[in-house]
């Protein structure tokens, strides 16, 4: 074996998976409206992105919850769907990309929230938009180890701040069409919660059986895609090259133990229209079996694939093979089959 092999999960089902949006929607008109003079004098369109992202809407939090307190509202629910109590927790993972400070960690606040007892680790994943798919996978191996039984994720993300500022700097005289190419992606992102609950399959024979998957990186990029409090700064046409080869050769690796060549549902991390056809296409992945978010949502980090798995849940039946995927800043790629 060299480095990190693919990987088969034994005992670890999906009890629950629950998702949350934020209640103001944000049009991408309103956006553009705001941006009119910079796109006027770059001579950009007017409906930028809506015909280049295909995001039409994104959601922001309001004055009475934020993205932490979300996280937790998404915690309690996914455990109080999984049937068990907050004392049989034995780990919470936080995967936001949104925080408040440096530290302590999201995941104290949302552990106290929750009521989860002083023996349940805590603490923050952070691998950009990857996050919540690695926590899984840590979270099963926690319990296919018997270290745990239950293990809960969570996510909250607020894009507001960083879309006020972005929006700001743009209107500043002198800014180029690269300088608004870089600060594009800012514009797609969106606000939004997401949490599931983990447990042993023997113990829950009817739940939804996690089976495993492959991770791979591609740290050669790591500067393709930086953000912080402020925005993102985004190379999309290396961002974009660098993800396809990523994600073409971990999926082909992949073969001599996974076949994902038709899979009831592929559940991806939502970026953009130009981003998910790139994938489907490098792939061949039958458009018809991808449910879109990103129209709505727009890119809501790590809580894009558990939001969108958590509205695809009522349609999927039992048996029915899902594909978790997506690829992160830095970049990394990920992909876990869960049968449900």
């Amino acid at each position: 074996m060299t480095g990190n092999r693919t990987f088969r999960h034994h005992n670890t089902s999906l009890l629950s998976i629950t998702g949350m949006e934020a209640p103001r929607v944000i049009q991408s008109q309103h956006i553009q409206e705001q941006l009119e003079p910079v796109l006027n004098r770059l001579h950009l369109p007017a409906t930028l992105l809506e015909r280049v992202a295909g995001v039409h809407e994104r959601r922001w939090w309001d004055h009475t919850m934020a993205f932490d307190d979300a996280a937790v509202h998404v915690g309690a629910k996914a455990i109080a769907e999984a049937g068990i109590e907050p004392s049989e927790v034995g780990m919470l993972i936080n995967s936001s990309v949104t925080r408040k400070h440096l530290e302590p960690s999201v995941a104290v606040k949302v552990h106290h929230g929750l009521g989860l007892p002083s023996s349940a680790m805590n603490f923050d994943i952070a691998n950009a938009c990857l996050g919540f798919v690695n926590a899984i996978t840590l979270a099963a191996t926690m319990i296919d180890a018997g270290q745990i039984r239950y293990a809960v994720v969570v996510d909250g993300e607020d894009s507001e701040d960083a879309q006020r500022a972005t929006i700001d700097r743009l209107l500043r005289p002198g800014v180029t069409r690269a300088d608004f190419n870089n600060e594009f992606a800012t514009l797609t992102l969106g606000s939004g919660a997401a949490a599931a609950v983990l447990g042993p399959t023997s113990e829950h024979p009817g739940a939804h059986s996690v089976k495993g998957g492959i991770t791979r990186a591609a740290s050669q990029h790591y500067d393709v895609c930086v953000g912080d409090v402020s925005g993102m700064r985004t190379d999309t046409k290396l961002l974009l090259e660098g993800g396809m080869e990523l994600v073409v050769d971990a999926w082909n690796e992949a073969k001599d133990e996974w076949n994902w060549s038709d899979m009831d549902r592929y559940v991806m991390h939502q970026v953009s229209n130009v981003h998910t056809s790139a994938i489907l296409n490098a792939v061949s992945i039958d458009r018809a079996k991808v449910p879109l978010t990103y129209p709505h949502f727009g890119n809501v980090g790590p809580a894009s694939l558990p939001l969108t798995l958590a509205g695809e849940a009522d349609s999927l039946g039992s048996g029915d093979r899902v594909l978790c995927m997506g690829v992160g800043s830095g970049l990394n790629t990920a992909m876990t089959e869960i049968e449900w």
